[in-house]
């Protein structure tokens, strides 16, 4: 599990545990639309979310080393917005299709608890 702050919470521990594989899958997704440096990967999934989740380097960076290592992404150097060098990553042709299985398997994960929430 990988910890993400969830923002504005009213609860004592303001992080949500992710189940195994969400953070992988956010950020498989993130990388769909363009190559991104890792800031641009948290601030992106900070926005989508409402601000609700914050992505920490400590869970992000290491979760980026293991997609680079499956082959689901590649990472290149570049000049970041403000022109600095930064490491950009974007999917490949496995991670298009890893995304594809993975958001498959969470939308009917997510369909199948909300119907045990929605019984009577």
């Amino acid at each position: 599990m990988f910890p993400v702050e969830a923002i504005g919470s009213t609860m004592p521990d303001p992080r949500i545990d992710l189940p195994q594989g969400t953070l992988d899958l956010l950020i498989l997704r993130t990388l769909a639309l363009e190559p991104q440096h890792g800031w641009a990967i948290s601030e992106r999934i900070h926005q989508v979310s409402s601000q609700a989740l914050f992505v920490q380097q400590g869970s992000l960076y290491p979760a980026l080393h293991r997609l680079e290592r499956k082959g689901w992404i590649k990472a290149r150097w570049g000049a970041s917005e403000n022109n600095r060098r930064a490491k950009f990553y974007e999917l490949t042709r496995l991670g298009h299709k890893q995304l594809e299985r993975e958001e498959n398997a969470w939308r009917k994960l997510a369909a199948a608890v909300a119907q045990i929430l929605e019984t009577t």
